[in-house]
């Protein structure tokens, strides 16, 4: 596979409102998520095709919400330091 593109993920289907209810439960937000339904849908389907990098051996290793959840701390101790904070 020299060259080509591979795709990276857990190859498992997420909605986008079960990622929006991850971040939401990650970083505490309680309010609602509200939805525009003048918007088009989106494609109806966004799963990866990870074949080729579990060819490669290649398996996540970390949920979503865990690798959410380090992303999130990392932004905060990034933002703490750049304001000179932390």
């Amino acid at each position: 596979f020299p060259g080509d593109l591979i795709n990276v993920g857990s190859g498992e289907e997420l909605t986008i409102a079960d990622l929006a209810r991850t971040v939401q439960a990650v970083v505490g937000h309680q309010g609602d998520i509200t939805w525009d339904a003048g918007k088009p849908d989106g494609t109806p389907r966004k799963l990866l095709d990870c074949t080729r990098i579990h060819a490669l051996g290649w398996r996540a290793q970390i949920s979503l919400s865990t690798g959410i959840a380090a992303a999130y701390a990392d932004f905060l101790t990034q933002g703490q330091q750049a304001r000179g904070v932390g």
